[in-house]
């Protein structure tokens, strides 16, 4: 009867480890992807990002619908950092709670999971929001490495926190 709680323990331990480089993973590619911010690359046209849709200096001027989309690309901006700083946090929980076993760390472990949850929704709106304003450019153009390193840090988050979530129930 005793090798086979070890045997448990150990394939628990095992995959909160996992989850946990996996969402580090997940945080270290929405943050490249954000910081670089070129998500889409149209034939004879610049990169369009989330950062510099549109410069006031540029020689053309910008058109007005560029200007709009500059406004509106805040939103892409805002929840895509706000989603990563909310999986720094989660990350840090799950991790606390692996290295402090304590009455507190299953409710640590779960809190960490929201947060990812959380984070996964806002960087999947952020992500979602971006190609909704660019659809009819996406059809001319491709989506960079940067884009597919954010669309799998969304998918990682997701995955994360649900399986997180679950094991935390599982083991409960």
């Amino acid at each position: 009867m005793k090798p086979r709680v070890t045997s448990q323990k150990f394939f628990e331990t095992f995959l909160r480890v996992l989850m946990t480089l996996s969402t580090g993973t997940a945080i270290v590619l929405s943050s490249i992807s954000i910081c670089d911010g070129n998500w889409l690359s149209a034939p004879g046209r610049p990169l369009f990002g989330v950062w510099d849709t549109c410069k006031a200096n540029r020689d053309p001027p910008c058109s007005e619908e560029m200007m709009g989309l500059s406004r509106i690309m805040v939103v892409v901006r805002t929840t895509a950092c706000l989603a990563v700083v909310l999986a720094i946090f989660g990350l840090e929980l799950m991790m606390v709670s692996q290295l402090c076993e304590d009455g507190h760390s299953r409710r640590k472990w779960a809190l960490g999971c929201a947060m990812l949850l959380v984070g996964f929704l806002l960087s999947s709106v952020g992500t979602v929001t971006y190609v909704f304003l660019l659809r009819n450019l996406a059809i001319y153009g491709t989506f960079t490495l940067t884009f597919w390193a954010q669309f799998l840090a969304v998918f990682l988050f997701f995955l994360n926190s649900i399986s997180g979530l679950y094991l935390n129930r599982l083991t409960g």
